[in-house]
Parts: structure tokens; sequence; C-alpha cells
């Protein structure tokens, strides 16, 4: 074999091991989990006395993104390329509030809105969430605004605005995060069932059709 022939041989070499070396890692993708025995427990519900509408939710911009969010101080956020929510982190929210409320409320008549369903509700609950995220203290963090109203929005019945925070466990990471960010959205839940369940519920409006 020639000089030429093994010196293209060995950059061709070369090459590929790079190139093996530069393969970006792939990603992995999260959710968030419902309370302990909630995803059961949600389907084996029928009916229920109280409809309930969720939403909608908004979210800082800042959260509005595939990857998973921590913030590494005051002014510095962190995002990692290869730790991604399995849809939209507030697609998730809705998702395992909605579970949650089910088994906490017990019932299965749960609106999410937007939604092209037409149904008449009890009481309509809207969210801000000002913070969903990793800590530098390693714990994940919620911070919601959230209000109250009647179902057909003309009153607002109770206002909120609420922070809560839950370790990571030990050897942290992503998912150790995604299941603290868990933990929050479930004390957030139980907080709002509690809240709905100490008011009175609104008496049916005259020919309207519960249908949800």
């Amino acid at each position: 074999m020639s000089r030429a022939r093994v010196a293209r041989a060995l950059v061709a070499a070369l090459t590929l091991v790079l190139m093996a070396g530069c393969a970006t890692p792939p990603s992995s993708f999260y959710v968030l989990t419902p309370i302990p025995g909630a995803a059961g427990r949600a389907s084996a519900i029928s009916g229920g006395r109280l409809a309930v509408g969720l939403g909608p939710v908004t979210f800082p911009q800042f959260l509005d993104r595939p990857q998973i969010v921590a913030r590494e101080g005051a002014n510095r956020l962190s995002l990692d390329e290869l730790h991604r929510w399995g849809g939209s982190l507030q697609d998730e929210f809705l998702r395992v509030w909605s579970e949650n409320l089910a088994v906490l409320l017990e019932t299965s008549r749960i609106l999410v809105f937007p939604s092209e369903v037409r149904a008449p509700v009890d009481f309509r609950i809207l969210a801000t969430v000002l913070a969903f995220e990793g800590t530098p203290d390693r714990e994940a963090a919620l911070k919601v605004r959230w209000v109250v109203q009647d179902g057909q929005g003309d009153r607002v019945l109770a206002v909120r605005e609420d922070r809560y925070a839950s370790p990571l466990r030990q050897g942290g990471g992503e998912e150790a995060l995604v299941a603290a960010m868990s933990e929050c959205l479930g004390a957030f839940s139980r907080d709002v069932a509690d809240v709905v369940r100490g008011l009175p519920k609104p008496v049916p409006l005259a020919g309207a059709v519960e249908s949800l």
C-alpha cells in the first residue's frame, strides 16, 4: 500500500474517531406525576358532586420551553439541553393538577380550559405560575397566584398566592428535581381542594344541564 493511501486511511480513521467523540448523547424526557395513588383512583371515579373548571394557567416565558429549568442564582438560570419535558410544562401542570383534584374532590367532572366543551361548572380556578423550577438550595419551588371564581366567572370567591418547596432526594439530578416538583404540585392541589371544599356550592341556574 502506498504512503498516500496509508495517509488517507489514517485520516479517515481519525475522522471517524473524532465524530464518535463529538456525537451528542441522547436526551432524557420527563413527566410530572400525580399524588400517590391518584392515577389508579382517578380512573375509578365516576360523576361527583362538584364540577370544576381549571385554567387557563399562565407561565412566565422563561419556563415555557422544552428544557428543564433550574435557578442558579437570583438572576441566572440553567437549561439542560439533554433533559427535557415529554410535552410542555404547562400541559404537564394542567394534566397532573386535574388528576390530583379529581381524587381530592372525588369528582370526574373536571374541565380543563381552554376547551371546546361547553358545560356548566360550579367553580372555575385560574392560576398564574410565578416560579416552578429547581433552586440553588437543592429543592424544587412552586410559587403560584390563583383565583377561585363562580362557574360563570362573575364573582371572585377566593384569591391566594402561595409558595411551596420540596427538597431533592439524596443524589439529586433531574429525575429527583422532577419528583420534587411533583410534590410541590401535590401540595398546591391539596390547598386548592381545601379551599373549594370550604365554599358553598352555587345553586344551579334554571335550565342548566349538568353534562360533564
